[in-house]
Order: structure tokens, then C-alpha cells, then sequence
């Protein structure tokens, strides 16, 4: 079975910057490309990676954009297999069927500053929420040079080896293999460092049941033998783990959170405190992996 990358468009900037991602991100994978629009309304706003473009009368403005993304993500990734098709249904439902197709799927995000924040409950929150597959979220404007360390210049370059990825983990609701496979995975695809931010309580005096394994060691110990090029750094931080991942974000390739799988309807349409704050203020991409 091939490999595949799955990004979902609509034609936005966010969507535009999602399929260059998952361009750059599918190459990396030694893996298919499927770009895909789901729904039935035309996108409203399309602006190609080339600048505006006039269209025809009574042209279809959907398969218009998914003609020429394909086109100029060929151009812009050469030896890299792009398919493109619309999907009929829904637009979130039909991303949550597509990303069980998939090995990940990748959206573009709005989510940025505190007054975006409730766009999170749109689409990208629902897809977010319950796609069985890991979900990426990518900002408007992203690009390539943003994920590598600045040059001599101080200047950012694709040239240049990547930024960290950084991983958040939950010590008190153990987080799961297939968020640290994926995190150090990505680490070793990029030939760079993970670092691992973790919260912690402050203990009482009176508190005597803090054990040497409560502490990340023992959950990191199978990976780093499993990936042993990968450099690993862990921080630990007072309390929860999302402002210091907004931090942290600034200076990341990519960050890599979890999402536990419920069992309840209407839980498995909502992602947790920490994964929301990271996504609405998060500057890199944002992997959302779900795990049992």
C-alpha cells in the first residue's frame, strides 16, 4: 500500500500554505500527495500560488483550483506524485472519512490571537477532534525557510538544518505510543533534535508519592532506542504544558501534541484545554495525533 499525505482545500491562504506543507511533508515521507476539496459550494476566494487569476464565465471554480494547485505543486516539487479531486459531503465529515484513508492529514488554520479563537469550533475544530488519522494544522504564510535555523546572516533558509520538533507530553494521562512514534519520527525525517516539554505540579511537603518514574524517563526510554540519532532535550514546566508550547512553537519545526480517543459521541467532537490554546496561538504547524 502507498503512502499517502491527504490536505484538504478550500482555496483560503491558510489552505494554500497547508498544501505546500504537505508537499514538502509527503517528499519527506517518500509519499503520495492527495489533494482534495470537500463540499459542494465553489470557493469564494481563490488565489493561486502564481498571483491572481481571471476566470473564465460560468467556469468551475473548484476543479480551476485543484487543476492548478496540482500544476504548480508539480512544478514547485519536482518527482513528487500529485493527485487532486473533489469530495462529495459535508466538508468535515468528508475530511474525517478522508484522513481514515490516510497517513495524515493536513489543514490550514486560522487560529491565531485570542479573537480567532472561535474558529477553532469550525471545521478544523471538528476535523481536529475526530479524524482517525493525525491531523497537521498549518498557518497562512508559511514556508519552508520558517522551519530551518537562520543562516550566518541571521536570515531564515530551506538550506539551512531544521528547527527542533517539540513534543508535549502529559505525565498524569500517560500519552500515548503513536504521539511519541510520530514525534520522533518526524525528529529523525528532518535530521534534528525533539525536544520534550512536560508539566509538573509543584509537590507539598507532605507529598511522598512522587516516584522516579512519574517522570518522563521511562516513557522515552523504548523510543530513544528505537530512534538513537535522535538528539533528545526535555524541559519540565510549572502546571500545564500549553503557554510554554506557544513559546516553544517560536522556534520549532513542528509541534507534536496528543489527543486521546473517546469513546463518548460528543467528546470525540472536542480536543483539550492545552491542545486548544496551542492551536490558536501555536506560530509552527501543529500535528495532532490521537491516541488510545
Amino acid at each position: 500500500m502507498f503512502r499517502t499525505v491527504t490536505v484538504g482545500l478550500d482555496g483560503s491562504p491558510e489552505s494554500l500554505a497547508a498544501a505546500d506543507w504537505a508537499a514538502r511533508e509527503a517528499r519527506l515521507r517518500a509519499a503520495v500527495l492527495r489533494a482534495v476539496y470537500a463540499g459542494e459550494q465553489q470557493p469564494s476566494a481563490y488565489v493561486p500560488f502564481a498571483g491572481e487569476a481571471v476566470a473564465q464565465p460560468d467556469e468551475d471554480r473548484t476543479e480551476r483550483m485543484l487543476r492548478e494547485v496540482r500544476a504548480s505543486l508539480t512544478h514547485r516539487h519536482p518527482g513528487l506524485d500529485v493527485t487532486a479531486e473533489r469530495l462529495a459531503g459535508r466538508p468535515a465529515a468528508a475530511l474525517v472519512e478522508a484522513a481514515g484513508e490516510t497517513d495524515l492529514l493536513v489543514i490550514g488554520s486560522r487560529g491565531l490571537g485570542r479573537a480567532a479563537g472561535h474558529l477553532l469550533g469550525s471545521v478544523a475544530s471538528a476535523v481536529t477532534g475526530r479524524a482517525d488519522a493525525p491531523v497537521v494544522l498549518v498557518r497562512a504564510g508559511a514556508e519552508a525557510p520558517g522551519e530551518h535555523r537562520p543562516d550566518a546572516d541571521g536570515t531564515p533558509s530551506a538550506a539551512t538544518p531544521y528547527r527542533d520538533v517539540v513534543l508535549g507530553v502529559e505525565l498524569a494521562d500517560r500519552t500515548g505510543d503513536a504521539v511519541l512514534d510520530f514525534a520522533f519520527d518526524a525528529a529523525r525525517r528532518r535530521a534534528t533534535g525533539l525536544r520534550v516539554v512536560h508539566g509538573r505540579r509543584l509537590p507539598s511537603h507532605a507529598d511522598t508519592s512522587a516516584r522516579p518514574e512519574d517522570g518522563p524517563e521511562s516513557l522515552l526510554r523504548p523510543w530513544r532506542e528505537k530512534f538513537p540519532d535522535v538528539e533528545v532535550t526535555e524541559e519540565a514546566v510549572v502546571g500545564h504544558a500549553g503557554a510554554h508550547l506557544v513559546d516553544a512553537s517560536r522556534d520549532a519545526s513542528l509541534i507534536v501534541i496528543g489527543r486521546r480517543n473517546r469513546r463518548s459521541a460528543t467528546a470525540a467532537r472536542q480536543v483539550g484545554p492545552v491542545t486548544q490554546e496551542v492551536l490558536r496561538h501555536a506560530v509552527a504547524p501543529v500535528a495532532v495525533v490521537p491516541h488510545d
